[in-house]
């Protein structure tokens, strides 16, 4: 008989934990598993990337009310004699208000979140929360399973989250995942008391895949330089950062393109930014592509310039198409570079990152020297599905 399993995501939008669930449910043996997805926004261009063997649960009904502005969500509430939702979104507008730090606020919505979602009626044998807060809290209080596991995507403490909070839910979790040796160490120290249950899983990426995708035809104005980077335009991916490191190096003199891959709040202030120092033909935002292997291919130097990340998956997408890397030291990414062997470690200043692209520029032996290190390198990890398979068995 198939094992059924649960995943619960926010939503499919581009993203690195995204990312990686996508390929998890694409690595899968669905002749021993059956496979729903609980997801609280049917959204995102990954959706089309799911394995036509996952059934996809209906969205809740009343999640939206919670995405609106909280006069339109009570009156509606109110219209449909839904006076408890509208209690709950009127709790829920008063976290959005008082609590300023993002991670919090999530954390301390669930409460009032919580009373707008029904339990599911089906029994798993495993639900696993592939993302911290909102999914692991619904697996916790809305799901009947026999393991239930929850997914930490990134250095747990720069979130600035209340481990209070997550005590009473880690304390429920058979497993607790994450995804770098450098997150198990740091997730221990927060949590000794759960420090039997917390285990590593690296995210599942296949080489032979990201190679196919990356051979995409695009065309690019060429320069003598083209970089590139992906991400969310959000203030964890440091992206200001690369708009000062790009002016500097346009200001050296040197012939470059830049191309930052992703979408997210921070477009407008890094538009602004960009216009500010007359970089609109120089430092392109793209936006999102459903494809950005393409972009990395085409690329000469790829640079991450994070200020915090769990495992950083874009770093490892670029190592296996052999790019020359600078990023900046962001505590994980030890765990996936090793400083003058396979990539540039640079301190989180704009300074030290024009400095560190200005030399492999400058220096074709260090970038051969990069990308012949890299061939050696084997980064496929579609073995890690053995790891679920053992947790859940």
């Amino acid at each position: 008989m198939k094992k059924k399993l649960l995943f619960v995501m926010n939503s499919l939008h581009c993203g690195g934990a995204e990312q990686s669930l996508i390929s998890l449910l694409q690595t899968i043996d669905y002749s021993k598993h059956e496979v729903d997805l609980f997801l609280f926004k049917h959204e995102g261009v990954f959706l089309k990337k799911l394995p036509r063997e996952v059934n996809v649960l209906d969205a809740p009904d009343f999640y939206p009310y919670f995405d609106m502005s909280i006069k339109t969500a009570v009156v509606d509430c109110v219209k449909q004699r839904r006076f408890r939702l509208a209690a709950a979104r009127i709790g829920a507008g008063y976290v959005f208000r008082t609590e300023k730090n993002v991670a919090k606020s999530e954390q301390k919505v669930w409460r009032y979140l919580a009373k707008s979602l029904f339990d599911l009626d089906k029994e798993y044998d495993a639900a696993i929360g592939y993302l911290e807060k909102t999914p692991i809290y619904f697996v916790i209080d809305k799901v009947k399973a026999r393991t239930k596991i929850g997914f930490i995507h990134t250095d747990y403490d720069k979130l600035g989250m209340d481990p209070a909070i997550d005590e009473h839910f880690f304390d429920k979790l058979n497993v607790i995942v994450t995804v770098s040796e450098e997150c198990v160490r740091l997730l221990k120290i927060r949590f000794p008391r759960f420090e039997h249950k917390i285990e590593l899983m690296h995210n599942i990426v296949s080489p032979a895949a990201i190679i196919d995708m990356s051979v995409d035809t695009i065309e690019l104005p060429r320069a003598e330089t083209i970089i590139a980077s992906v991400g969310r335009l959000i203030h964890q991916k440091g992206f200001d950062l690369a708009v000062e490191a790009c002016d500097r190096l346009v200001q050296a003199g040197y012939s470059i393109k830049w191309y930052i891959i992703g979408e997210g709040e921070e477009r407008a202030k890094l538009e602004q930014l960009i216009k500010e120092k007359s970089l609109e033909r120089t430092l392109i935002l793209t936006g999102m592509q459903e494809n950005p292997y393409p972009y990395i291919k085409q690329c000469d130097l790829y640079v991450q310039t994070s200020i915090y990340e769990g495992r950083c998956l874009t770093i490892t997408e670029a190592k296996i198409l052999k790019k020359p890397i600078v990023s900046t030291n962001f505590t994980v990414i030890y765990d996936q570079i090793k400083h003058e062997e396979n990539g540039l470690i640079v301190n989180q200043d704009a300074a030290s990152i024009y400095e560190g692209i200005k030399r492999l520029i400058d220096d074709e032996s260090l970038r051969n020297h990069f990308v012949h290190n890299l061939q050696k390198e084997a980064l496929g990890t579609e073995d890690e599905i053995h790891k679920l398979y053992q947790w859940i068995s």
